[in-house]
């Protein structure tokens, strides 16, 4: 079974696999007088959607970032702030049940993934995303996207967009059900 990394400095659950530690910046005294950390519950506790989040800034910058807080988003919704809430204080049994499905999606899409033509991916190491090699493909990041989206009905994210160094890579998420990853490795496997 796979090990959650439960805890780190600031008490929020992490989604490591394969008893990987969560190491946070915040650690180190010599850079946390410079180091921003932003956070959420969206993928710990499948509340995406929520856009409930928190940050640990410099005491330096508090006041000039509450000011742009207060100007850009004032603030996060009652029900949302309750549910955040009940997620961090509540029993974490739902975190390491979804752990498991999540490391039984990513050896599935892995997996599948590495059997595909001019496709080789590695083992994520946390959360729930596969970040495959596709340059044995011939396709640019952008060009597998496109194709996967519009010929194979699959959505996935260009590795460009996360800087010019994620050319020749897509993500993919597994944080759906295995039969609609199944359904997604088949429908990419025909049209590559």
């Amino acid at each position: 079974m796979p090990e959650l990394a439960v805890i780190n400095p600031l008490g929020e659950a992490v989604l490591l696999y394969d008893g990987e530690e969560h190491v946070s910046i915040l650690q180190y005294d010599s850079v946390r007088d410079r180091a921003i950390m932003l956070d959420g519950w969206s993928k710990t506790y499948a509340m995406t959607g929520w856009r409930l989040g928190f940050a640990v800034w410099p005491k330096s910058l508090v006041s000039e970032v509450t000011r742009l807080c207060i100007n850009d988003h004032s603030c996060v919704n009652a029900s949302a702030q309750y549910a955040g809430l009940a997620a961090l204080t509540g029993p974490q049994d739902a975190v390491a049940e979804m752990m498991v499905a999540f490391n039984q999606r990513r050896t599935l899409i892995v997996d599948a993934l590495n059997s595909l033509p001019g496709v080789r991916c590695a083992d994520a190491a946390g959360a729930f995303y596969a970040f495959p090699n596709i340059s044995g493909t011939g396709l640019t990041s952008r060009q597998a996207q496109d194709l996967f989206l519009n010929e194979a009905n699959v959505a996935t994210v260009s590795g460009t967009s996360f800087g010019a160094w994620g050319e020749g890579f897509v993500r993919f998420s597994y944080a759906n059900s295995a039969e609609n990853i199944e359904r997604a490795m088949d429908r990419i496997r025909k049209v590559l």
